[in-house]
């Protein structure tokens, strides 16, 4: 007769004391506790921390959880554009070097102390782009093609630009170097206030709005440093005016029209909807850091917002496996 270990898999291991690094998914015996145990992922949050100093939409956003920067944005209605630039230190705001024109709809990407912004609407659609040094604003090469609402990946040195408005919705992609930008192929969908996530030769493209389909979107598109490449996983719930962060195989993605507070995950392969949403829904709004500690900020509930949230993703818990 066939023992139930070959047909149902391998015995439970029995340890005195709980593994130093188990792996998720590893479920073991402890002789010590007499408890059996497992790696599951733990509980995701959202936590309200320090609100911007400025109510404000549409402007650049990167960085990390500790370390995040706004610039530029929409304070107020019709063209009510800002210069305003804030930094985050993981729970609170502080004023810092302003954009030289005070720009909406504007792009950004890398570092607190390393950053990248262009495009937007300045009296017009606008081409500019700046780096910033942790201080202050410096002009740098225009973009080669002027755009607003439009989403971006990568650093200082190596940044991504793509879709937005020209006066029509486009997938026209543009790769910076430190010094000029370089028209790269179109995405594939072109689109309006979607997000992006990644570095330069591996970003992703997901959500936003386009005149090629009904309403908003939830396709995601994976870029390889040349071109975009559909990808089979779209959002859960399709949206426009999202945020997100993270990596081409780890990202997280947030708010967006509705407005809404719905979060979702990225493997590389799907998206998965978090159990739990963000504390304020809204659209319009800023995103950075990675798939396990991300920050969100300001955006539109109705009214233009400076709620600032912190997302704290599922990490690997150690659990005790009871009955119930």
């Amino acid at each position: 007769m066939a023992e139930y270990i070959n047909i149902k898999g391998q015995n439970i291991e029995v340890v005195a004391s709980d593994p130093a690094n188990p792996t998720l998914g590893q479920i073991w015996y402890n002789s010590t506790s007499n408890t059996l145990k497992g790696e599951a992922l733990g509980v995701a949050s959202w936590a309200t921390s320090g609100s911007l100093g400025t109510a404000n939409q549409e402007f650049a956003s990167f960085g990390t959880q500790t370390a995040a920067l706004q610039a530029g944005g929409e304070v107020a209605p019709a063209g009510g554009y800002t210069s305003n630039t804030e930094e985050y230190n993981g729970a609170t705001w502080s004023p810092s070097g302003a954009l030289p024109t005070a720009t909406g709809g504007i792009g950004g990407c890398g570092t607190q102390t390393a950053g990248l912004a262009g495009g937007g609407e300045s009296g017009g659609i606008s081409a500019t782009s700046f780096e910033y040094n942790g201080s202050t604003w410096s002009p740098t090469n225009n973009l080669n093609t002027g755009r607003f609402k439009f989403a971006t990946a990568g650093t200082q040195t190596a940044g991504l630009f793509f879709g937005g408005n020209t006066t029509v919705v486009t997938g026209v992609t543009e790769e910076y170097n430190g010094t000029s930008w370089t028209n790269s192929n179109n995405l594939i969908l072109g689109r309006v206030f979607l997000a992006g996530a990644g570095i330069q030769t591996a970003a992703l493209a997901f959500g936003g709005s386009s005149p090629a389909i009904p309403g908003n979107t939830g396709a995601t598109e994976g870029y390889d440093g040349s071109s975009w490449t559909t990808l089979a996983g779209s959002l859960n719930t399709a949206r426009a005016g999202l945020a997100g962060g993270g990596t081409q195989t780890a990202a997280v993605v947030f708010g967006g029209s509705g407005p809404t507070g719905a979060t979702e995950l990225y493997d590389g392969i799907s998206w998965t909807s978090s159990p739990v949403s963000m504390n304020t829904a809204r659209s319009g709004l800023g995103g950075a850091g990675t798939q396990t500690a991300a920050v969100a900020f300001g955006g539109n509930t109705g009214t233009r917002s400076t709620a600032t949230e912190e997302w704290t993703g599922p990490a690997p818990v150690t659990k005790t496996i009871t009955a119930s």
